[in-house]
């Protein structure tokens, strides 16, 4: 048995191993290296020595000297990282659907000690550990959960199998699934489904960039309108302005008319004037009479324009306050004397206009 477990654990991973001469160790028939006294164990290895059948040390790589007879290599264990193929094994998920999965397993022996005394074939011990963790690992997801976390599966392994793998002296270092075969009928589901999938996601969109027309169309009219309407509201700001800026700007030329026409009458024979620009605005309103409605309203006398005149100068000297009360009196009498004078003037001037 202990020769079946040297070489289970050590024998099959040194062949090729060379001594420092350059040329390999001698081995007896179990392949494990023979005592010759002088011996140079090579890097990355340990070689477990028992003496008269007990555990006596391990050789460090370089020179070591042993006891004929007494010493005996028993195990080799090799110091470097070693991958193992797991088998390929069949596994239900939570939802049951049954999967074939393999894997690869990398690990490395931490103690040569525990891993020759603590277990018969760590080799397959390890792997027998990988198959039953995966198996029971893979009981805890349903199927769409195994493809999506496949990282958090490898983690999960690999701290079962530490747990269980410390008494041996063996650390695994990572585990990969490699391969996830699933039934044909499951594959044609899935197909169906990522199809279906696809579909919706594509009906999604072009729903999604239908909304969006109708929104960016909705938004532009808005816009459009509010445009508009601000246009509209500057038009009219624009026009009250502008309308603004004609009244005012009629009422300062009215205001320097009648400034200019205040002026003027307070000169020489200015009532003269107004008397006479009266008589000419009374023809021609008389003039334009019955041209536009036929109905007509005349004063008492239309022919006695002398009095009309009068009249409207009346009316203006009354409307007008002159400050000084002689000067007001003054200026009646003067204007009176000056319409008086005019009488006989207009009278000529309106017969003539009655004979043309």
């Amino acid at each position: 048995m202990l020769a079946r477990a040297a070489r289970g654990t050590g024998a099959l991973l040194l062949r090729g191993s060379v001594q420092a001469s350059g040329r390999a160790p001698r081995r007896d028939s179990s392949g494990l290296p023979r005592n010759t006294v002088v011996l140079f164990v090579p890097q990355q290895e340990a070689w477990v020595v028992e003496r008269m059948g007990r555990f006596h040390r391990i050789l460090e790589p370089g020179l070591n000297i042993l006891i004929p007879v007494l010493d005996r290599i028993r195990y080799v264990q090799s110091l470097k990282e070693i991958v193992i193929n797991v088998p390929e094994q069949s596994a239900v998920t939570l939802d049951n659907v049954t999967l074939q999965i393999d894997g690869v397993l990398y690990l490395r022996i931490m103690d040569p000690y525990k891993a020759s005394y603590g277990v018969e074939d760590p080799e397959y011990a390890v792997t027998q550990l990988a198959q039953t963790t995966m198996r029971s690992e893979l009981g805890k997801l349903s199927l769409d959960k195994v493809f999506r976390e496949r990282e958090s599966l490898n983690a999960s392994i690999v701290d079962a199998i530490n747990q269980a793998a410390d008494c041996w002296g063996i650390r695994c270092l990572r585990y990969e699934i490699k391969d996830i075969h699933v039934p044909p009928r499951v594959k044609e589901s899935m197909q169906m489904q990522v199809e279906a999938e696809r579909r919706k996601r594509a009906t999604v969109l072009e729903s999604e960039g239908t909304r969006e027309s109708a929104i960016n169309v909705a938004e532009g009219k808005k816009q459009a309108q509010i445009l508009a309407s601000e246009a509209e509201k500057a038009e009219q700001i624009n026009q009250a302005a502008g309308e603004a800026s004609a009244v005012l700007a009629k009422a300062k030329a009215k205001a320097e008319a009648i400034r200019i026409l205040a002026a003027a009458l307070t000169q020489h024979n200015g009532d003269a004037a107004a008397s006479l620009t009266v008589a000419e605005q009374y023809v021609s309103a008389f003039s334009k009479l019955a041209k536009d409605s036929n109905t007509i309203l005349l004063p008492s006398n239309p022919g006695d324009v002398s009095s009309m005149v009068a009249q409207a100068m009346g009316v203006y000297g009354a409307l007008t306050k002159a400050p000084v009360p002689g000067a007001q009196d003054s200026v009646s009498s003067g204007s009176s004397r000056d319409v008086q004078g005019t009488d006989a003037s207009l009278d000529e001037e309106f017969d003539r206009v009655k004979l043309s």
